[in-house]
């Protein structure tokens, strides 16, 4: 394990170690062909291979595989990362972490996360089918803001492509093996799109139903009726992106999203048999309440000037409204005499966010050797949470403002030592009216408060070529966040409290160190890294009264990356993935990570293996597969807590037609009967004692024209 002495730029005594040149940028493709990829979500426009943190580019041919096989988008991420969690498979991503923290999603840098209510709904606010790829960058960043503790994963919308007009239509229907009729699934997507003088356009639409999911055994899988689940639901996007070139350096453009996930709401829980083995299922039924929902409308107007007096200049303005509708329950803090009794009820978060995005980049300073990227971000976020049966406010309206000035310079040392650094400086400001918790926590009232915070963030890296086939990178980067708010605010339980005084709502401030190593040599590529990230003030979830409620703890979190890939032959690659995370928390309160941390933040040690083959030019296959590792947790109120490994494999197969391509994909090929890490050993609940989900095949036919 390692740690850097003081907060600021302290990876300088790691220069003597690291000293060499930054090679081009350049990615692999699957032959194995060099070509240059530039990673937005850096603000600097880094090319990827030349930064000193870890970055993943996750391809449109990546996300097409993987969508053909598996319609949960938080599958499709645990797939192609590592030390993403393992997916739930439901609606929810509560206990999905990134590296053992939670990443900030972004489409198109516009932030999808909700850090004033984590209702944990951000991977689903777009469809997959409308992106065209995904940027990850692993561990703590400040570079769009707060709530990227763990990482960032920004979703790139799609592109005009060339020509006045190109269409797109593809339809796919899946299926469980031990067929039920209610198994089925269907998807459609279409698309136009072109350039035509000054103006491109992109007009695309997507459609999603999805059946009930049944296990190995054949049996249906018990639907999350609090969380909210993506089986038996359905789902529709809407997207438009319209740009004007005002000139051949400048470019106007908006884009606009609309994303709704709803359940049918045909099926209720059947509890299991945690202490027997036997998983929770569904059965017909009338659930009540209303059915869950995720809505998301995601706006965007950007302005680019490429040549502004030799700078590049970005300017973006946007929007989101988001609303996340949860199932219900008679949970004792619904509980309320003046409602009657066994109160039910189930809740509602709202969000809207307006910001603005400013960034100036300019390169080519000091003999070619210096890039300078500066910029401002500003951000107001307006959240609540509502009981929606009986009216009542659950997490009063909390206002956020958030300004943050920003300076990143890069800078060419030698030919082989290419040195980054900058800072950020945040200034929040957070808006409660005095309101008054529900009668659970006791009916009493919060005086309301306007705290304000300020936090300068430090960011240091090299990148050293040591060979032209061996490059070492090292990075000491910080990220903002804020505790869950709403979580805290409604869970006040002590009356005479006063929002500007309570300390629960101090922001939290991760350090992520990280040294790794890039190796390409023949048909052979390598990257290596370990990392190791501490907050003195984290936040943790602890179960009360049947909800998570949150406690601030200090926290440090360590873990290992490897990521290997060898071309066989022509055509032919076969990669292994390795991911470790271990993490402390505090137990006693003296500020010394000395408990190990919960299933809710660890995920398993994990391999990946993966063989993609291009067998001619018609047929395409790759074959998947995943090993969750044995882990001991420490007990979840008294129950065990342990996780018993599983492995899963799927098969891709793509075949191009003369007009159009066929698709086949199967989810667990092997058909194993296996129940979900977080249902292992995040939850002791029988009703979320989940399998997970058996064989499935996917046919899809795709046609451009």
């Amino acid at each position: 394990m390692f740690r850097f002495a003081c907060r600021r730029f302290t990876l300088l005594p790691l220069a003597a170690a690291l000293a060499a040149p930054l090679s081009p940028a350049v990615a692999q493709t699957g032959d194995n062909q060099l070509e240059p990829v530039t990673v937005t979500a850096t603000r600097t426009n880094s090319a990827l291979g030349e930064t000193p943190q870890k970055i993943t580019v996750v391809t449109r041919e990546q996300i097409e595989e993987q969508l053909a096989i598996t319609g949960d988008q938080a599958q499709v991420l645990s797939n192609l990362l590592p030390s993403y969690s393992p997916s739930r498979q439901k609606l929810t991503n509560a206990g999905e972490t990134f590296r053992g923290r939670d990443p900030l999603f972004l489409v198109d840098g516009i932030p999808q996360s909700n850090p004033l209510r984590d209702g944990s709904r951000d991977g689903y606010t777009i469809d997959l089918a409308m992106v065209e790829r995904i940027e990850i960058i692993h561990g703590a960043s400040a570079e769009h803001g707060l709530g990227a503790t763990g990482g960032i994963i920004n979703f790139v919308t799609r592109r005009p492509q060339g020509g006045a007009l190109k269409q797109h239509v593809g339809v796919g229907v899946s299926a469980p093996t031990d067929y039920e009729s209610d198994g089925l699934g269907y998807q459609a997507d279409y698309r136009v799109e072109g350039i035509q003088g000054d103006w491109d356009y992109l007009l695309g639409g997507s459609y999603r139903s999805r059946g009930l999911f049944y296990d190995g055994d054949g049996r249906a899988i018990g639907v999350d009726e609090a969380q909210g689940d993506i089986m038996d639901s359905e789902s529709h996007d809407l997207f438009v992106k319209l740009g004007y070139w005002l000139d051949d350096n400048q470019n106007l453009e908006l884009s606009v999203n609309r994303f709704e996930l709803e359940g049918n709401h045909d099926y209720v829980n059947v509890p299991g048999d945690r202490a027997a083995g036997v998983p929770a299922t569904s059965r017909k039924g009338d659930p009540r309440g209303r059915p869950v929902r995720n809505q998301a409308l995601t706006t965007s107007l950007a302005y680019r000037h490429l040549d502004l007096a030799g700078n590049d200049l970005k300017v973006q303005f946007y929007s989101q409204r988001f609303r996340a509708r949860y199932g219900g329950g008679t949970f004792g803090t619904y509980q309320d005499p003046a409602y009657g009794p066994n109160v039910y009820d189930q809740s509602q978060n709202e969000s809207e966010k307006y910001g603005a995005k400013f960034t100036v980049n300019r390169d080519g300073l000091l003999d070619d050797r210096l890039k300078v990227t500066a910029g401002l971000d500003l951000l107001q976020d307006e959240t609540r949470q509502v009981l929606v049966l009986t009216g009542r406010d659950w997490v009063p309206e909390a206002r956020f403002r958030n300004a943050a000035p920003f300076l990143q310079l890069d800078y060419r040392l030698t030919d082989r030592l290419t040195v980054h650094g900058g800072a950020r400086h945040e200034y929040a400001k957070l808006n409660v009216d005095t309101y008054q918790v529900l009668a659970s926590y006791g009916g009493h009232t919060v005086t309301g408060g306007s705290p304000s915070f300020e936090e300068t963030l430090f960011n240091g890296g090299l990148v050293f070529q040591a060979t032209d086939w061996m490059q070492w990178f090292a990075n000491y980067s910080e990220g903002f966040g804020m505790p869950d708010v709403g979580r805290v605010l409604r869970g006040v339980n002590q009356p005479g409290q006063d929002v500007d005084d309570y300390v629960d709502l101090q922001p939290i401030v991760t350090e992520n160190q990280e040294i790794g190593v890039r190796l390409s040599r023949g048909a052979a590529d390598l990257e290596l890294s370990y990392y190791q990230s501490n907050a003195d003030l984290g936040s943790v979830l602890v179960l009360n009264n049947g909800v998570y409620e949150v406690e601030r703890k200090a926290t440090d979190i360590h873990g290992v990356e490897a990521d290997l890939g060898w071309r066989v032959r022509e055509g032919h690659r076969v990669s292994v993935g390795y991911a470790h995370v271990s993490g402390e928390e505090d137990s006693n309160g003296n500020g010394v990570p000395d408990q190990r941390m919960d299933a809710r933040n660890i995920s398993p040690d994990r391999v990946t293996v993966r063989w993609q083959a291009n067998w001619n030019d018609r047929l395409t296959t790759q074959l998947q597969g995943n090993h969750y590792f044995s882990r001991r947790y420490d007990r979840i109120n008294g129950q065990n807590a342990n996780f018993d490994s599983y492995q899963l494999f799927d098969l891709f197969a793509g075949y191009r037609l003369a007009r159009g391509q066929v698709t086949l994909g199967v989810e667990n090929l092997f058909n194993e009967q296996y129940i979900t890490f977080f249902s292992q050993s995040a939850s002791d609940l029988d009703e979320r004692y989940f399998a997970g989900r058996g064989r499935v095949v996917s046919l899809g036919y795709n046609l451009d024209f």
